[in-house]
């Protein structure tokens, strides 16, 4: 597949899984339900990452990659989650997962910043667009 097919699959996913997520958070604590939500990945990890993931590769990994990769899986998967199930579980689905989404925004400009990527006018655009569109949703 391709990487634009990559991302459609993950828009797909991830249009999907907030609405799974807004009615499973229906009497929950958002707490709670990153836990459980955990056990769904891990039980993924357990199912398919024994069997596809290049064992042998992770000894290429060096101790800066591990501790960066892992750093990010918890910034994303507890400390953002928990923040977004705090946000879905008392705002409308449709305002909230949006603005959440607006991540790549931060991504873009980071990846300027410190990456020195350059930032041509067709990515300055989007971010525009991206920023507008976060502001029409704020109330």
């Amino acid at each position: 597949m391709t990487a634009f097919l990559w991302a459609l699959l993950t828009a797909g996913i991830w249009g999907v899984v907030p609405l799974m997520e807004k009615i499973g958070l229906a009497g929950g604590s958002p707490t709670v339900a990153v836990v459980v939500r955990s056990f769904g990945v891990l039980a993924g990890l357990l199912v398919f990452g024994w069997w596809l993931a290049p064992w042998p590769a992770l000894q290429g990994l060096s101790w800066r990659s591990v501790a960066l990769l892992m750093g990010g899986g918890f910034l994303a998967s507890f400390v953002g989650q928990l923040a977004f199930y705090h946000a879905l579980r008392t705002g409308a689905i449709s305002q909230v997962t949006p603005v959440a989404g607006a991540y790549p925004l931060v991504a873009a400009l980071l990846g300027w910043w410190v990456l020195r990527e350059p930032l041509t006018l067709p990515r300055l655009l989007g971010v525009v667009f991206v920023v507008a569109g976060v502001l029409l949703l704020r109330k």
